[in-house]
């Protein structure tokens, strides 16, 4: 008897609706492979095997939302008041676990359909199981409870402990070991290491069979990596610049880090992305340790060159990350707020600043880096009085520091004005180009090739006041140490002639001269002396400079007593005598004397300036004296005598007796000596800035009023131009800005010397 097509196709649809069900797959032997693909080209004949596949994908998914996945999800509901992370890991354990046994009902049955059915040969380019898989992934994983979360971070924390505690050989150092176990954190002696880590590797291999490894871990894996690396790296890196951590750090990324990995994802289905994995660590780790530098840069840089290995790391690392603009900020910030307040020394801010020169130099060849970060650091140091004067003493005092090093280099000045264009700049093909972060205002080679020096005169962009400020220098040092080592300040200026040019310190070599010159003067005068057996009443040395190339010196008023002013008569007709047409104009209160006290039958001696021998000269004459009466006598402020005879009442041989009354006392305590005055006590020998400047800017009065006289009126701008072309020449002018012309100019005006009109000056008539 023949069946009907009718039930041809419901005997069919039984047999492969009953060997897809899940409970018969449970064993494979119950399966009947031959009567099933019978069945299936039955349908396939009638053209309802498309049937099949849709009902057993739609019966799956029906059964992973109703069923699997509220069973899978009821075992992380029982923790959310737990505290235990033992309760969070043996329920990660027990979920993996069902879920494994519960997706193997299916296997058979997939492995069954995919071998008759089509599916894989579809537009959507996959076969069944990679199908299966996405259900997984969006039915049960779609979303995660915070327990579920937990417990993966806990569980996996867990296994990375164990893994490093195992695979890291231990050492006896002879300290007391603790009775827990480093890895599981229980007894020694009952250490379940081995256990855990069984159960990581089966846990790992059920989660990649069901083909959701990386869903399930992914994040909490790659958090406990990141988290690893982030405490390493601080752990063992930060605070110590005088080592080199890449490749240690690349090591141990390689062997504790990414051994764990490869013990997670060791399946076939997950070991791909490992390689991939550790492209995206390797990135992290460069931006973590490159992170922990950029935060302690600061003291890199003040530690250099010690610090060169953290320099050259640092600089690997912006070669494989995005963090430049970071550390630019990060370092021009730290600068700031560190360095860039009144409470820091400016040879402090000298110091730090010739540092990141030379450090960002390693750092960044090409010197963007340093022109950002040094911006601020440039411009405060520009608004100090006393920077000038700080970088031209490092340059010339005796001892080891940096700018002395750069200056015995004898390499000539680069200023920004003077740097040629990129073209001019040598060898094509070794040509690099500015990275794009580069001011374009700048060119490259001011930023590559400036050395300290010139960066520190770039400052202020002129040589004129480092010149002027050295200047000033050596005359203090020669007018107050009148056993000025000669030989040292002369190498001094040589090295400085190739740093600024000998014409800008032709007034310091004739200052020089005038010293040696003096020698032999002094020399002279007391042979010819000697020979007609004649003596001063007060034996002079004199120092004799030729006024028009030494810097403007204090003016001070006061009349020698007749004994001192008479030696000085003495020696000026000797030196007429000498030089002929030339006479000696005596700056009375500048220099140092030698003297001797007998008081009492107490001998003391004194080395003071001329001023301060002249007033204790007038108590031998008289042991009492008025200060108005004194200073008539004198010829000096009343001012200028009180602060100059505080001198002897320290010394304890005058005291006021009464306001502004001053005697002589009666006993004067201690023995033969010398007492020298201290450096604070004696005044420098240079007029104040404000005198030098005024009588500066009187020079250049002499040039306007020749301006004006020709031209008859001109605006500011053409005074200043004219000013820089002709006046502003040599150390004895310096130069003057636009602002303060004007504020002279403006004087000049009050004084009813100049008309200002129609925005030009004309001389007043």
């Amino acid at each position: 008897m023949m069946e009907s097509s009718d039930e041809l196709l419901s005997k069919a649809w039984t047999v492969i609706s009953e060997q897809l069900k899940p409970s018969a797959s449970q064993n494979e032997d119950q399966l009947n492979r031959k009567e099933f693909c019978e069945a299936w080209q039955t349908l396939e004949a009638n053209n309802l095997d498309y049937i099949v596949e849709e009902w057993f994908i739609e019966t799956l998914q029906q059964d992973l939302r109703h069923r699997i996945g509220p069973l899978f999800w009821n075992f992380f509901k029982e923790l959310e008041n737990q505290t235990e992370n033992s309760a969070y890991i043996q329920k990660f354990v027990e979920s993996v676990n069902y879920l494994y046994e519960i997706t193997r009902e299916y296997r058979s049955c997939i492995n069954l359909l995919e071998s008759v059915s089509p599916l894989g040969e579809t537009a959507t380019s996959k076969n069944i199981s990679s199908l299966i898989i996405t259900f997984y992934k969006a039915i049960i994983f779609y979303t995660y409870p915070e327990t579920f979360l937990t417990s993966v971070g806990k569980y996996y924390s867990e296994a990375f402990r164990v893994f490093h505690h195992i695979n890291t050989e231990s050492h006896d150092s002879g300290e007391e070991k603790s009775p827990l176990c480093d890895g599981c954190q229980i007894d020694v002696s009952t250490c379940t290491c081995q256990e855990i880590m069984e159960t990581f590797h089966s846990v790992n291999k059920k989660l990649d069979d069901i083909g959701v490894l990386e869903k399930v871990s992914g994040a909490a894996v790659t958090s406990i990596v990141h988290s690893q690396i982030e405490s390493y790296i601080n752990t063992n890196c930060k605070g110590n610049f005088e080592t080199s951590y890449f490749e240690h750090l690349e090591k141990w990324l390689d062997t504790k880090v990414l051994g764990w990995l490869n013990s997670i994802y060791a399946g076939e289905k997950s070991h791909n992305s490992i390689s991939a994995f550790r492209g995206r660590l390797l990135h992290f780790l460069f931006e973590t340790y490159a992170n922990a530098r950029i935060e302690q840069l600061f003291m890199i840089v003040i530690d250099y060159p010690e610090s060169e290995p953290a320099i050259l790391d640092l600089k690997t690392c912006l070669e494989k990350t995005n963090l430049r603009s970071q550390l630019m900020s990060s370092l021009r910030k730290a600068l700031e707020d560190r360095l860039l307040h009144p409470g820091v020394n400016t040879t402090v801010i000298l110091s730090a600043y010739i540092s990141a020169i030379r450090s960002l130099r390693v750092l960044d060849p090409a010197g963007v880096i340093l022109e950002f970060v040094s911006e601020p650091v440039r411009k405060y140091l520009r608004s100090r009085e006393d920077t000038v004067r700080c970088i031209v003493l490092c340059l010339t005092e005796e001892g080891s520091n940096e700018l002395l090093d750069e200056l015995w280099k004898g390499q000539p000045l680069v200023l920004e004005d003077d740097t040629c264009s990129d073209e001019d700049e040598g060898d094509w093909e070794t040509w690099m180009p500015d990275p794009v972060d580069a001011d374009p205002s700048t060119t490259s080679k001011s930023r590559r090739a400036s050395d300290i020096i010139s960066m520190l005169v770039n400052i202020y962009g002129s040589k004129e006041l480092f010149v002027n400020e050295y200047r000033t220098l050596l005359t203090d040092r020669i007018l107050n140490q009148f056993n000025c080592d000669m030989d040292r300040e002369l190498r001094y200026l040589e090295m400085l002639k190739l740093r600024f040019g000998e014409s800008q310190l032709h007034y310091c070599e004739v200052m020089l001269k005038d010293v040696a010159d003096s020698k032999r003067i002094n020399s002279r005068i007391v042979q010819e002396m000697a020979l007609v057996e004649q003596k001063m009443d007060i034996d002079i040395n004199a120092l004799i400079l030729s006024a028009h190339f030494w810097p403007p010196l204090r003016e001070e008023k006061i009349t020698l007593p007749k004994e001192m002013q008479k030696s000085l008569e003495e020696y000026t007709k000797k030196f007429e005598a000498l030089k002929g047409n030339r006479t000696l104009n005596w700056k009375p209160h500048l220099g140092m004397m030698k003297i001797e006290i007998e008081h009492n039958g107490t001998n003391l001696s004194f080395s003071v300036s001329p001023v301060h021998a002249a007033i204790i000269m007038q108590f031998q004459n008289k042991a009492r004296w008025d200060v108005e009466e004194l200073s008539g006598v004198l010829q000096m402020s009343v001012s200028a005598l009180r602060r100059k005879i505080t001198y002897w009442q320290t010394q304890g041989l005058l005291k006021e007796e009464v306001p502004d009354t001053f005697v002589l006392v009666d006993e004067v305590k201690g023995q033969g000596h010398e007492v020298v005055m201290v450096e604070d006590e004696s005044e420098s020998a240079m007029a104040s800035a404000q005198q030098q400047r005024e009588e500066e800017l009187q020079v250049f009065w002499t040039y306007i009023v020749g301006m004006l006289t020709n031209l008859e009126s001109l605006p500011l701008e053409r005074i200043h131009t004219m000013l820089r072309m002709f006046a502003m020449q040599g150390p004895s002018t310096g130069e003057v800005s636009l602002p303060e012309l004007k504020g002279f100019l403006d004087r000049k005006i009050r004084e009813q010397k100049l008309v200002y009109y129609s925005g030009v000056y004309r001389l007043a008539k």
